[in-house]
């Protein structure tokens, strides 16, 4: 068996330079927009890292590394954080980069309308200093912030408002949702929705290219079969996820590689915790019995991880019991256990809580957003079905599963999350926060979970320096997201690419794939 890895993520780069080359990619999910603030996605945020730069970036370690800002120190006593600049960058149309476009794109991606408002709850005002001085004040000591913001990509203003785009429109788009003009190494040249992205690189980059790429298209391709025959025939260079039951059968082909790693993305299973009645099957408006926490313990009892492991991602992920992997910031040691399977148990918690002869319910899960996403829904319904509850399976394409979360179309989801900080902090503010359009927190806590002293210790744990202390407040919010089971943890995602064996590339751990780490021999 051969495959290539490293601790963190595998990283190759070319040892001398070679012929420039087309670079061809596949992948289940096709981002649903070029618009960097209107969906807080992995899929748009890692494609768009290719066109689009933030101050800040993550170099292929995951460690924050200068990109449009040279350097950042804090301000004052914990104020807030001053950035200083690059000068000469130039945006893909040739217009200057300078401190207001950072002042616009920070109005523009911490608008209501935008997905990407929670980074930003942490700050109170945004000055600029100079042409190329800008400070971010925050509402109290923040050492996350810069890190924070390694997916906030900028925006040129003058393009944004010339083109009717200065806010995002994630339901009905605008400009910039098929369009961009980013400073990034690589520029967009043709984009078909659901059919192809053509780039190419941008010579006025202000960095120093490590690709020899001159031509790139992404295609993305939903069938997993139809995939990999690409890969083996050599119409694309490179496939992401491969399917699991086929790794064995391509490690054994000399033409291509396969990559593996270990993703820094938690799949779980989520509850809309405030609505009144259930919305689907026969037992539709009858009382919602999700808002009750045995219910919950009950669903995490019934679920089979280890059988899911085995058979579904064929030995290839890892257990996991909280929002975050044990390789994340803050990950809590105290409460690593995870709930055991156990249907007797599960059954039990069902009749104390009222549902000893169970209950029917809708089951939301994508089928292209995931690694064997729906495969995974299909094993959890007759897991479920094992202690009375009856679960109808709705699985969809990403490109119509988001809005369906977000317009609370579901009683069960299906969701993966990947800390942008690689920090425990983050699942708490956008999943478990209550949500507060006002504060910006708790975007992506579709349930409406709501907890007072958990909104009470996350801003503690975002200003407090002490590593000790910070992480005991982290070990109490753990406990509580545990004792209300908001969530059932399953596994950690695997990271399975299959590459022609002429290309070298970097797989790091958020599954960001970029293109100037990209080689083709």
């Amino acid at each position: 068996m051969t495959f290539k890895a490293t601790a963190i993520g595998l990283a190759f780069l070319a040892a001398s330079a070679a012929q420039a080359a087309e670079f061809k990619w596949a992948s289940t999910t096709d981002p649903q927009t070029m618009d960097p603030h209107a969906v807080n996605s992995a899929a748009v945020l890692g494609f768009l890292n290719n066109v689009y730069e933030g101050l800040v970036r993550r170099g292929k370690d995951m460690s924050v590394e200068p990109a449009l800002a040279t350097s950042w120190e804090p301000i004052g006593d914990g104020e807030g954080w001053r950035f200083t600049l690059r000068e000469g960058v130039t945006f893909h149309d040739g217009s200057t980069f300078d401190a207001q476009d950072v002042l616009f794109s920070y109005l523009r991606a911490s608008d209501e309308v935008s997905d990407t408002r929670s980074w930003f709850a942490p700050i109170s005002e945004v000055k600029v200093v100079d042409d190329y001085t800008v400070d971010f004040m925050t509402t109290a000591p923040n050492p996350l912030f810069p890190s924070s913001i390694a997916n906030w990509m900028i925006m040129d203003q003058g393009w944004a408002e010339t083109n009717e785009a200065a806010l995002p429109d994630k339901e009905t788009g605008n400009y910039a949702t098929l369009n961009a003009n980013g400073t990034g190494a690589f520029q967009i040249t043709a984009r078909e929705p659901g059919l192809r992205t053509v780039l190419e690189p941008f010579d006025g980059w202000w960095g120093e290219a490590e690709h020899n790429i001159t031509r790139a298209e992404f295609n993305p391709i939903q069938n997993s079969a139809t995939a990999v025959a690409a890969l083996l025939s050599g119409d694309v260079d490179m496939i992401e996820p491969v399917p699991i039951q086929d790794v064995a059968r391509l490690q054994g082909n000399d033409e291509v590689e396969v990559i593996q790693g270990i993703e820094a993305r938690v799949i779980m299973l989520g509850f809309d915790h405030q609505a009144e009645a259930l919305k689907y099957t026969d037992d539709a408006g009858k009382p919602n019995p999700f808002r009750d926490a045995r219910v919950r313990q009950a669903v995490a009892h019934a679920v089979n991880v280890d059988a899911i492991l085995a058979t579904i991602m064929r030995g290839s992920a890892e257990a996991a019991s909280q929002l975050v992997s044990p390789a994340m910031s803050g990950y809590s040691a105290a409460n690593a256990e995870r709930p055991a399977y156990d249907v007797e148990a599960a059954k039990a918690l069902l009749a104390e809580a009222g549902y000893a002869d169970g209950f029917s319910f809708g089951l939301k899960c994508p089928n292209d957003r995931y690694l064997n996403d729906e495969a995974v829904c299909q094993a959890i319904v007759g897991m479920l079905a094992q202690i009375g509850l009856t679960a109808e399976l709705d699985a969809m394409p990403v490109r119509n599963y988001w809005p369906e979360l977000r317009e609370d179309n579901y009683d069960m989801y299906l969701l993966g999350w990947s800390p942008g900080t690689f920090d425990a902090e983050h699942p708490v503010r956008f999943l478990v926060a209550t949500p507060n359009e006002e504060k910006k927190l708790g975007s992506w806590n579709f349930g409406g979970f709501s907890n007072a002293r958990v909104d009470e210790l996350l801003p503690q744990i975002q200003s407090e320096l002490d590593e000790g202390a910070r992480q005991a407040m982290l070990d109490e919010v753990t406990s509580i997201i545990q004792d209300e089971q908001v969530y059932v943890p399953m596994y950690v995602q695997p990271l399975v690419w299959g590459t022609r064996s002429n290309i070298e590339l970097t797989q790091r751990p958020d599954n960001f794939f970029i293109l100037r780490w990209v080689t083709v021999n």
